[in-house]
């Protein structure tokens, strides 16, 4: 049994969004996985790890595949299913990714040896803010942003150095099942800190004019941007 995540965690993604019969549609009409991306799909489900579910899966594909990304930076690989997701679909990008969970970095090593049969992936290990401004890539063509919610803001102005003029961030879970629309004391004390994280980077980002953003209403929120200058300077301080 994998430890690190209970069986009655990350509550809110389960809380869709969208209409729970459009979820069923994007989830079972859209192509399913197969070979060892379905065995971990299938192994993250079993075990309560929150990977990136398959309406989010299939938008991903076609991502890589438009993009065809050089150089991916990935923050929280948990068993590595969306790195290897993205290696897979875009076959010469050079993936980075990391993450400090040290039981996700043992099963992520396991799989990126029997998967990452074109070894584009490199997995660091550590907290992300020790990392990120010791990358000697500062190119990154696409970033994936899956790690903890109320740190985006915090992780995001260090990202954006790494990242090229007309290059992509993508941040995962930003809806957190509906209570980023609700008003602060009508969200559970235990997630107003996700909350309070989440409003920030909003403030920071959705009408920044260095930066393109749109929210996706998919799985549990998307937010995107595209870095528009080489310098951006966020507003990140806290209200």
């Amino acid at each position: 049994m994998v430890e690190s995540y209970s069986k009655n965690a990350n509550h809110n993604m389960r809380r869709p969004v969208v209409k729970e019969e459009i979820v069923e549609l994007m989830r079972t009409r859209q192509a399913q996985n197969t070979g060892f991306l379905k065995e971990l799909e299938d192994f993250a489900r079993k075990e309560n790890i929150p990977i990136i579910p398959h309406e989010t899966t299939a938008y991903f594909r076609l991502l890589m595949q438009v993009l065809q990304p050089a150089a991916i930076l990935e923050i929280g690989t948990a068993i590595g299913y969306s790195a290897l997701l993205m290696a897979e679909h875009s076959p010469t990008s050079k993936i980075t990714t990391i993450d400090r969970n040290e039981e996700m970095i043992g099963l992520a090593k396991e799989n990126f040896a029997k998967y990452d049969r074109r070894h584009q992936i490199e997995l660091l290990e550590g907290e992300a803010m020790d990392i990120l401004p010791n990358l000697e890539d500062d190119s990154y063509d696409f970033v994936f942003m899956d790690s903890a919610k109320s740190k985006y803001i915090v992780f995001l102005p260090e990202v954006l150095k790494k990242v090229k003029v007309g290059g992509v961030v993508v941040l995962d879970d930003v809806f957190q099942g509906g209570d980023v629309a609700r008003d602060i004391m009508d969200v559970r004390r235990g997630q107003r800190t996700i909350y309070r994280g989440l409003q920030r980077l909003f403030d920071a980002t959705l009408d920044h004019p260095d930066v393109t953003a749109s929210l996706v209403p998919m799985s549990d929120g998307l937010l995107m941007l595209r870095k528009n200058v080489e310098t951006v300077c966020l507003d990140i301080e806290e209200n």
